[in-house]
């Protein structure tokens, strides 16, 4: 105690204490008395005497730490309603000052989240499950949690075998009788079987609190732990647990644990969960007699986490594909940085110039571990993908574990019809462009809409886009690479969507050309949203008064009429009212500039 605390009796207050000594920080003295709390002293509790609060503004608040995968105790800042809460202890009897250790301007959320939506919830859903309740969503909380946190959770729980279609298994109500995160549960109960009971409870007390060796320490610390626990190792765990038996063998002195970069308190700590963790493993009729292999403990981990499965994507670099879709790095200071395939008992976001996610506590594993343990989720696929840089579509036999990637063989030639349709994909998105789809294809798609769309007794099914998708395809068909489609004439492929006697129907009302009395048969140009047309000089039209019809004389076709420089001079579908009100203005101005044409 400092030379300010003489004559002040000096008492803590926190949830652990014993009732005596919960007791006797409440009691009244003759004397001053400071006491020391958590945040217990923001409940009803009152405590006579007290006239002065000094608030740090900080709490150990339950939070899911979602980088080791458990639930834990953060620092951090309390709540605008913690703080008038604590204000409040100073004046329950009498009046009282409370002195506020924070910058009166710093901003302080309204309230604190309720634990339900900042815990993770596997513990919470299993025991429910061990409870009858069948259906989560249904049930009444006291503040619903968000969907994705209840679906991570029973997505983890199926993982590790605690839930089979939704209902609790024999395992997962058997994994409830530890006080702990389900992951080291499931640990624990798995060696049991695989041996080794006794190594994993140790590395399960190992990760429950604060990390016990120290970040970004000095090279002479770094030297220290290499010569007296470093060395090979399979698993970062192996780290941690010859650190901590070192700081036991040292009775926990605090210089020692300074020299040897290791959090003293944390190192204590793990002691008494170490034991507890045996006593419930005797009681629930587990070997906890010394033992187990290096394999074993990595087998019990990789059971733990195995949605936490990594492959080192390539052997420059510490980037790692993850189940689930994910993308990870592995930290440079694993032990197994040189691994091909691990497990990460770590997860964590780091921020940087981008969000990226850095994976710790990692155990080196092996891929026939997971044929064994997890049959189930071993499958295979042949995997096609269109490669943009060479313009060809590659194939692979894949082996996965649930949807990583484990091994992959090239194949030669990759099935067709995935083949036909990652390319019709590339060009249906325009990135390849078919040379062969020329206009003639486009206007027999239009020719043939037409006549769907004003003669539907026709019985002609139009192309959209899906049907569109179907003849790239077609088109594709036995190709694996561009240069092999390129130059395919589009216009049968298209023509194909139609039997003999339909096209010979779209040949007839909906023609390429239009038959004109005078012999001309201009071609006709079909549009989506317009009339189709025909572009014709006016010495072509002489003696021409009715513009012949399509669809069943259903479309009346529009006629540019052209001057001689082919430039329209009117757009019409009524050939004799433009003879008769627009021709003889029209040849005034004409006849002047191109006297040689024939004019009647």
């Amino acid at each position: 105690s400092r030379p300010e605390s003489k004559g002040c009796l000096l008492l803590p207050l926190h949830g652990e204490l014993s009732p005596r000594d919960q007791d006797a920080a409440v009691a009244r003295y003759g004397q001053r008395k400071v006491v020391v709390a958590t945040n217990v002293a923001e409940t009803s509790l009152t405590i006579d005497g007290v006239r002065l609060v000094i608030d740090s503004g900080l709490a150990r608040i339950p939070r899911y730490d979602p980088h080791r995968g458990i639930n834990t105790l953060l620092v951090e800042k309390i709540s605008r309603a913690s703080a008038d809460q604590r204000a409040g202890r100073a004046g329950r009897t009498a009046p009282g000052t409370c002195v506020r250790l924070w910058d009166e301007r710093e901003s302080r959320q309204p309230r604190e989240l309720p634990e339900i939506k900042r815990l993770d919830l596997s513990e919470v859903v299993l025991t429910l499950k061990s409870a009858g309740v069948e259906e989560l969503r249904k049930f009444r909380w006291l503040d619903p949690p968000d969907e994705a946190a209840l679906s991570h959770a029973e997505e983890l729980l199926a993982d590790l075998g605690a839930l089979k279609d939704a209902r609790i298994t024999d395992l997962g109500r058997r994994m409830l009788a530890f006080p702990i995160h389900p992951r080291y549960s499931r640990m624990l109960l798995a060696a049991q079987e695989h041996g080794g009971v006794r190594t994993a409870a140790l590395a399960a007390a190992l990760t429950q609190g604060r990390d016990l060796l120290l970040r970004n320490v000095d090279r002479e610390t770094e030297s220290f732990r290499e010569s007296r626990f470093g060395g090979p190792a399979t698993s970062d765990f192996a780290l941690l647990m010859r650190a901590w038996t070192w700081a036991r063998d040292q009775d926990f002195r605090l210089d020692a644990c300074r020299r040897a970069g290791i959090h003293a308190v944390t190192a204590r700590q793990v002691a008494p969960l170490f034991g507890q963790f045996l006593r419930i493993a005797e009681q629930e009729g587990l070997d906890t007699e010394p033992g187990g292999s290096d394999e074993a403990l990595r087998k019990c981990i990789l059971i733990g986490f195995s949605d936490r499965v990594a492959r080192r994507l390539d052997e420059g670099t510490l980037r790692c594909g993850l189940v689930h879709g994910r993308r990870g790095t592995l930290a440079k200071e694993s032990a197994v940085r040189h691994a091909p395939l691990l497990v990460a008992a770590e997860v964590r976001e780091v921020e940087g110039k981008e969000l990226s996610t850095l994976l710790s506590l990692a155990t080196a594993i092996e891929s026939a571990w997971l044929r064994e343990l997890f049959p189930g989720d071993i499958t295979s696929r042949t995997f096609v993908d269109y490669d943009s840089g060479a313009r060809r579509v590659a194939a692979e036999e894949q082996i996965l574990f649930r949807d990583l990637v484990l091994e992959a063989k090239r194949l030669d030639a990759p099935p067709a019809e995935a083949a036909a349709k990652l390319l019709a994909n590339e060009v249906l998105q325009g990135r390849l462009l078919l040379k062969g789809w020329d206009a003639a294809a486009d206007q027999w798609i239009l020719r043939l809409a037409l006549l769907a769309k004003t003669c539907p007794e026709l019985g002609l099914p139009p192309i959209g886009e899906e049907e569109r998708r179907d003849i790239v395809e077609h088109l594709c068909g036995g190709a694996t690479a561009y240069k092999e489609i390129k130059d395919r004439p589009a216009l049968p492929a298209v023509r194909g969507w139609l039997n003999a006697a339909q096209q010979a129907v779209v040949e007839e009302h909906a023609p390429e050309r239009l038959a004109f009395p005078n012999g001309k048969t201009p071609k006709l140009t079909y549009a989506a949203d317009a009339p189709p047309h025909v572009e014709l000089r006016i010495q072509e039209l002489f003696g021409v008064t009715q513009v012949p019809t399509l669809a069943l004389g259903r479309v009346a076709p529009l006629v540019h009429v052209l001057a001689p420089n082919r430039r329209p001079v009117q757009i019409t579908q009524d050939l004799a009212g433009f003879w008769r009100d627009h021709y003889p203005r029209v040849k005034k101005e004409l006849q002047r500039k191109y006297p040689r044409h024939e004019w009647r």
